[in-house]
């Protein structure tokens, strides 16, 4: 939800608008790509988030970056994250596109919107484009930027904005490695819930899971795909990813059940 200055009056409301329209007289779903670069030499690997449905579209993009960060050995906090995801409605999610190099301690997110006129003005709290729709989703009250430059401020980080090619906006994230942050740090998320520091680091969609093994008693990727409205290799690499952390365990019947660390993490969260 990154507040945006207004935007020219070239580009106008009608420029969301006859955006949306167009893709909804074609009944096309809102779409973002995700590249992992694992190195300058090499092609990165992609993944395409997609969905009908605002709400589930930002929610479904956040939990992919989050995941794919962590993957690339990134360590950002979630609500930091949310806010940069939730400003891509402010381009109305127009060609989203979202990089991450370095070992997940750069993260770019580029979009074909109408972009940002006053870059300035961008930073500062309360400027913001958010309509009355765009508020169903997001704060809208032009406070993610400020949020989002004071925290990678405050571990040595840097925000930057810029024009992207032809049009839109991109927004770069760029940390320390993880090794040279202290973990109190990088894991501290203001008016959040934040990860108990004596355990890993897990995605909402994970966390989602382990708390369906509590609640099931014993699950597998079959309930976990139904019941999140995931893919079948997604149900099972979050399930591996939780086995392997120690927070559960696979029973005689191949099921996952919880362990005391397991049960333990979901009281530190919610404590």
């Amino acid at each position: 939800m990154i507040p945006f200055a207004p935007v020219p009056e070239s580009a106008g409301p009608t420029y969301i608008e006859e955006v949306r329209a167009g893709r909804d007289a074609k009944g096309a779903c809102l779409s973002a790509r995700i590249a992992t670069y694992d190195s300058p030499t090499s092609a990165p690997s992609v993944v395409d988030v997609t969905s009908p449905q605002e709400a589930e579209f930002i929610e479904a993009l956040l939990a992919e970056v989050e995941e794919s960060v962590r993957i690339a050995g990134g360590i950002v906090p979630s609500c930091v994250l949310k806010e940069v995801v939730d400003n891509t409605i402010h381009a109305d999610f127009e060609e989203v596109v979202v990089s991450i190099m370095d070992g997940g301690s750069t993260i770019r997110f580029s979009d074909q919107g109408p972009g940002i006129a006053d870059k300035q003005r961008a930073m500062l709290a309360g400027f913001t484009t958010a309509t009355v729709r765009s508020k169903q989703f997001i704060r809208g009250v032009g406070a993610g930027l400020p949020f989002v430059s004071e925290y990678v401020d405050r571990i040595g980080g840097s925000l930057s904005i810029e024009d992207n090619l032809g049009s839109g906006t991109v927004v770069t994230l760029r940390l320390h490695p993880p090794e040279t942050i202290s973990p109190s740090v990088t894991r501290e998320c203001p008016g959040v819930i934040v990860e108990p520091l004596s355990f890993p680091i897990l995605t909402l969609r994970q966390k989602k899971v382990l708390s369906l093994v509590l609640e099931f008693g014993e699950a597998g990727p079959s309930l976990v795909s139904r019941e999140l409205s995931v893919g079948l290799s997604t149900a099972y690499r979050d399930l591996a990813f939780l086995e392997e952390s120690g927070l559960i365990l696979s029973d005689e019947n191949g099921k996952r059940v919880m362990t005391d660390t397991g049960v333990a993490y979901l009281d530190a969260l919610f404590d």
